[in-house]
C-alpha cells in the first residue's frame, strides 16, 4: 500500500505546523501531562491511547470544560460496550456552545445561506437570546431533563436555536429533514416518543417550493406524546390549529438557564440508515459529545475563533450536529439551506466564497460530480480563505485528491475523514501537522485505538483487514434507545470480538500510518478468497466519463459459485456497447486486479441510495437472492423506491 504513495500531495510548512492547536496543546500536555514532547503526532497518538485517562483529562483542561461537579475518575469502566465516563461530574453542552457570546456579542455565530446564496449572519448574542428565551419556554410546556424534542427541519438558524435551547433544559434533541417523508420520519421518532414536535411549512430546493403541511399533520397525528407543536413558517403560511408560533416563543430577552447534567446525560438521538428494519435510535451523551467533538474540531480541524466552517449537510445526517459542535469551539458555522446543484453545479463553492469559509466540507460524490462536469473552483471563484477541504460519506478517490489539489490549490489542505453516526465523529482524518497522501487518510484520531484486523483479531499493517477500536471513546453511544437488555447495541458492534468495536468497514493500515478505506465489509466482494471493497470498484469505474454512478454486488450461489454483476448509471449519451464493456473491464483490470472483473455490467436507470446519500448495496444483494422488496428494505429509508423495482424485476427474470 505504501509504496504506490512515496511522495506526499502536500506537506504542511513550518509556520503552519507551529500555529497549529495541535502543536500547541503537545507541547503543554508534555509540561503538564508527560505527553511526548518529540515525535510529532505519532507520538502525542501513541500516547493518547496508551494513556488514555490522562489525555482525554488533558483535552478537558486544554479547552476548559466547565464541570459543576467535579469528576470521581476520566475513566471509572473501560468495558465497551459499558464504559464510564467522569461518573460525579455534571456539564451543560449549550453552556460551552454559547460561551463565545461573553467576548464576541456582536460577532457572527452563525451565517445562514440560502439559495440566493446571500449570507445573513445571526450574532452569538442573538443566538444566546433566542435559546434563553425558547429554553424558558420550553420549560414552561413542562419538558423536564430526558424529554425528547423533534424537529423537522431543513438547515436554518431555527433548527440550532431548538437543539440548543432542548440541551439547556437537560431534553434530548432529535431531528429528521422535511424531505424525508412521514413514514420516514414516524420510523424515527415514534421509538423516542416526543413532546415537543418543531416543524416548517415546507422548505425550498432546487428552486421550488416543497409544502409539507400535510406531512406535518400526519406526524401530529401519529406521535400521540405530543404536547406541543411549534410553527416555523418558512414558507409564510398561518400555523395550523393548535400549533405555537415561533416568534412567540423566541421573543423575549433572558439569559439561558442552563441545567447541569450528568456526564452520560443523552444529548441527542441520531439515526442509522434503516434500510433492512427498523432504523437503529443512537443515544450520545452531553459529555461525551462536548469532549470529543472538543478533541475533533478544536484539535483535528484546527477550529478556533478566527475560523468559518461550512460543510454542506442536512438535519437527517450527522454531520449537521457536527457542524453545530463548531459553535465550541468559538467558530463562526456556515448554514445552507438547498441543493448542492442550484442554480448550477458550483453552488457549495460559491458559497465557500461568498461566506469566507475557512474549512470547507462536503461528499466525496460532490468533488467528483465537479470534476466530471469539469468545474474549476479556483478560477471561477475566490476561495484564498479556503485552508482546508474536507471530505466524507464514502471514499474520496484518488483522481478527486488530484482534482483539489489542481484546481483549487496547490497549498490545500485535503482532509478525508471517516467515522459513524454511530460515534458522531471520525475515526481516522484530519491532522494539519502531517502530510496528505493521495487516497490516503492522514492517521487515525487521537485517543481513538484504530486498528485493521484480521478474522482472528490480529493487527494487520498494509493489509486489508475489519476496522476496528481497542479503546472507548467519549462519544460511543451510551445505548439505543427501546434496547433494555443492551443486546442490539452489543449485536451491532460487538459480537465479532467480543469487547473491541468493529465497526463494519474494510480498510488499510499503512506502515506510515495512515489508512486507506475500503468501503463496508458487510458487501464484501470476495472472489477466490480475494477481499476488495467496493469503494475501490467504483473509484476505478467511475473514472470513465461514461459512467455517472456504478453500483457492484458480490452474491454465493446455492451451487458454491459466486456472481459479481456490475450495475452502471451511464451519463446523457453513453451507450453500453462492446467498446465501453471493454474499457470498464480493463480499467479494473488494470487498478484493481483481474480477479474482480465482473461476470456482467448491466445497465440501470439509477443508483438507489439512502435518504443521507449512501448507496444501497445490502437491500440489492438481498431482492437479487430472492428476498421481496417488502422484506429487503425499509421503503421509507430510500430515496427513490422505484430503482429498487429494476433490481427485484431482474431477480424475478434470472430466476
Amino acid at each position: 500500500m505504501t509504496s504506490s504513495n512515496p511522495s506526499p500531495l502536500w506537506q504542511p510548512d513550518r509556520e503552519r505546523i507551529d500555529r497549529a492547536q495541535i502543536t500547541r496543546f503537545q507541547t503543554w500536555a508534555a509540561e503538564h501531562h508527560g505527553a511526548p514532547a518529540d515525535g510529532g503526532y505519532a507520538a502525542l497518538h501513541r500516547w493518547s491511547v496508551d494513556e488514555l485517562d490522562t489525555f482525554w483529562e488533558a483535552v478537558t483542561q486544554w479547552f476548559d470544560v466547565r464541570f459543576t461537579a467535579p469528576y470521581a475518575r476520566v475513566l471509572a469502566d473501560r468495558s465497551m460496550p459499558g464504559a464510564q465516563w467522569f461518573p460525579g461530574a455534571t456539564v451543560n453542552y449549550a453552556e460551552h456552545a454559547l460561551r463565545a457570546a461573553d467576548t464576541r456579542a456582536d460577532e457572527p455565530a452563525l451565517l445562514y445561506v440560502d439559495e440566493t446564496h446571500e449570507p445573513s449572519p445571526v450574532s452569538w448574542s442573538e443566538l444566546r437570546r433566542q435559546v434563553g428565551s425558547l429554553a424558558a419556554e420550553l420549560r414552561s410546556l413542562g419538558v423536564r431533563p430526558g424529554d425528547r424534542v423533534s424537529g423537522y427541519l431543513p438547515n436554518v438558524p431555527q433548527a440550532v436555536v431548538a437543539l440548543l435551547a432542548t440541551a439547556a433544559v437537560g431534553g434530548v434533541w432529535t431531528s429528521c429533514a422535511p424531505d424525508f417523508g412521514a413514514r420516514s420520519v414516524l420510523d424515527r421518532f415514534q421509538q423516542v416518543e416526543p413532546v415537543v414536535l418543531f416543524t416548517v411549512d415546507g422548505y425550498r430546493y432546487g428552486g421550488k417550493e416543497h409544502d409539507r403541511r400535510d406531512t406535518v399533520a400526519e406526524l401530529r397525528r401519529e406521535l400521540p406524546t405530543l404536547r406541543a407543536v411549534v410553527h416555523i413558517p418558512l414558507l409564510g403560511t398561518e400555523p395550523p390549529e393548535g400549533a405555537l408560533e415561533w416568534s412567540a416563543l423566541t421573543s423575549t430577552d433572558v439569559m439561558p438557564l442552563y441545567e447541569e447534567v450528568p456526564f452520560d446525560h443523552p444529548l441527542w438521538v441520531l439515526y442509522s440508515s434503516g434500510t433492512t428494519g427498523l432504523p437503529k435510535a443512537i443515544v450520545q451523551s452531553q459529555g461525551g459529545i462536548l469532549v470529543e467533538h472538543l478533541k475533533q474540531l478544536g484539535l483535528h480541524c484546527d477550529l478556533g475563533p478566527e475560523d468559518r466552517f461550512f460543510w454542506y449537510t442536512s438535519t437527517g445526517w450527522m454531520m449537521w450536529n457536527f457542524l453545530v459542535s463548531g459553535l465550541l469551539t468559538g467558530t463562526t458555522i456556515v448554514l445552507y439551506d438547498g441543493s448542492p446543484g442550484h442554480p448550477d453545479i458550483g453552488a457549495q463553492w460559491r458559497i465557500a466564497e461568498r461566506t469566507g469559509a475557512t474549512l470547507y466540507g462536503t461528499s466525496a460524490a460532490y468533488v467528483m460530480a465537479c470534476r466530471k462536469a469539469g468545474v474549476h473552483p479556483s478560477r471561477d471563484f475566490d476561495l484564498s480563505k479556503v485552508q482546508c477541504v474536507a471530505t466524507t460519506g464514502s471514499p474520496l478517490p484518488p483522481d478527486g485528491f488530484r482534482w483539489l489539489h489542481d484546481e483549487v490549490r496547490d497549498d490545500l489542505w485535503i482532509a478525508s475523514v471517516s467515522g459513524g453516526t454511530d460515534v458522531c465523529s471520525c475515526f481516522a482524518g484530519a491532522v494539519p501537522t502531517l502530510p496528505v497522501h493521495i487516497g490516503e487518510l492522514q492517521a487515525p484520531g487521537l485517543g481513538t485505538d484504530l486498528q485493521s484486523w484480521d478474522p482472528n483479531g490480529e493487527p494487520l499493517t498494509d493489509e486489508v483487514g475489519e476496522l476496528v477500536v481497542t479503546n472507548p471513546m467519549p462519544s460511543m453511544p451510551i445505548r439505543f434507545w427501546n434496547d433494555p437488555d443492551g443486546s442490539r447495541y452489543h449485536d451491532s458492534y460487538f459480537d465479532t470480538y467480543p469487547g473491541v468495536w468493529r465497526h463494519g468497514d474494510w480498510i488499510t493500515v499503512t506502515s506510515r500510518g495512515s489508512v486507506v478505506i475500503h468501503g463496508r465489509s458487510d458487501s464484501t466482494l470476495n472472489r477466490q478468497g480475494v477481499r476488495m471493497g467496493s469503494a475501490d470498484i467504483y473509484e476505478a469505474v467511475e473514472r470513465l466519463p461514461e459512467i455517472r454512478e456504478s453500483l457492484v454486488i458480490g452474491i454465493e450461489q446455492p451451487d458454491g459459485g459466486y456472481w459479481m454483476p456490475l450495475f452502471v448509471h451511464l451519463a446523457p449519451g453513453a451507450v453500453l456497447d462492446e467498446a465501453l464493456l471493454g474499457r470498464i473491464k480493463q480499467t479494473i483490470r488494470d487498478h484493481l486486479s483481474p480477479r474482480h472483473i465482473p461476470d456482467e455490467v448491466i445497465e440501470v436507470p439509477g443508483v438507489p441510495h439512502t435518504l443521507t446519500g449512501k448507496r444501497i448495496e445490502v437491500p440489492v444483494k438481498r431482492l437479487l437472492q430472492g428476498t421481496s422488496l417488502e422484506k429487503a428494505v425499509n421503503p421509507g429509508s430510500v430515496d427513490n423506491l422505484d430503482l429498487l423495482r429494476f433490481y427485484e424485476k431482474l431477480a424475478h427474470e434470472r430466476a
